[in-house]
């Protein structure tokens, strides 16, 4: 299939290069345009100047962008994809609100599609194409795709509808938030009563409260700033932001969530924003009683 990529960042870049090794014919593009050289010359495939480009030379555009913002003005803006005249099948990988996907829907071209495909895992299970995907369309929609998607993820699965990926996405980011942030508490604590960290993690991560995350971001948690970010504390904050407006809309009470997002905003003023998430335990452990 003739692939179109725009959006290399640290997960993008990953799930590009597998489409790449899948065998697709893919083209990049990205605003940093350096960064979709080098790809391009590392995958040997090709790179579009604009969005629109993007577009005009493929059958599907994949996406994966920071926010909304990002995402309506590369779909949307000036020689953005829905300018292009080729493309017939759009795919938003990244975290967006739902009430973006319906936009993205209405103003998509006549007679092409949009589906909302976000992912679960970090940049190690992009690499490994181990990704989850949560896709907002219907297991017939998503069946011509599953080349495509396969060769990104170990498993799609399709929630029915237009924005339903985006919703669930929001959801189990916010327990990852949350587990985040609840995990450094509870290293404080063990720490605070003289229990050396990496003894205090080989406890939780072997009992009832363990999940998956911790394991492959143990690392991190042990030794944050020896390690390279997988996801800033900026980024949790938006994912948090999202998810509270939605809630708001939806009349949910999300209690915990709100902690987790204020925790979130003090750490980025006191400038923790552009580090990895789990920076958050470094901040629990100076912050006043």
């Amino acid at each position: 299939m003739r692939i179109g990529f725009a959006g290399l960042g640290r997960m993008g870049a990953c799930m590009a290069r597998n489409l790449a090794l899948a065998g697709h014919d893919l083209t990049l593009w990205n605003r940093s345009a350096g960064k979709a050289r080098d790809l391009a010359h590392e995958l040997g495939c090709r790179t579009a100047p604009t969005p629109a480009a993007l577009a005009a030379e493929t059958q599907i555009v994949v996406t994966m962008l920071a926010d909304d913002a990002s995402s309506r003005e590369v779909h949307a803006g000036r020689a953005g994809l829905f300018s292009g005249h080729s493309a017939q099948i759009f795919i938003e990988m990244g975290t967006m609100s739902p009430s973006h996907i319906a936009e993205l829907v209405e103003t998509a071209p006549s007679g092409t599609l949009v589906i909302d495909a976000p992912v679960s895992g970090a940049t190690q299970a992009a690499a490994d194409a181990q990704l989850l995907i949560m896709a907002g369309c219907t297991d017939d929609l998503a069946r011509p795709l599953m080349p495509v998607l396969n060769a990104m993820g170990r498993h799609t699965i399709c929630l029915g509808r237009s924005g339903a990926g985006a919703v669930m996405k929001l959801a189990v980011n916010s327990l990852i938030h949350g587990i985040n942030q609840t995990l450094a508490e509870a290293m404080t604590l063990a720490e605070a009563a003289g229990i050396a960290p990496a003894t205090a993690f080989d406890v939780i991560e072997n009992s009832a409260a363990a999940a998956p995350m911790l394991s492959y971001r143990r690392p991190l948690y042990l030794d944050e700033t020896a390690h390279d970010v997988t996801f800033t504390v900026a980024l949790a904050r938006k994912d948090m932001e999202v998810t509270a407006a939605l809630a708001a809309s939806l009349g949910t009470s999300m209690p915990q969530g709100q902690v987790t997002l204020d925790m979130l905003r003090r750490a980025e003023t006191k400038g923790y924003g552009a580090r990895d998430m789990a920076a958050i335990l470094d901040f629990i452990r100076k912050e006043p009683t």
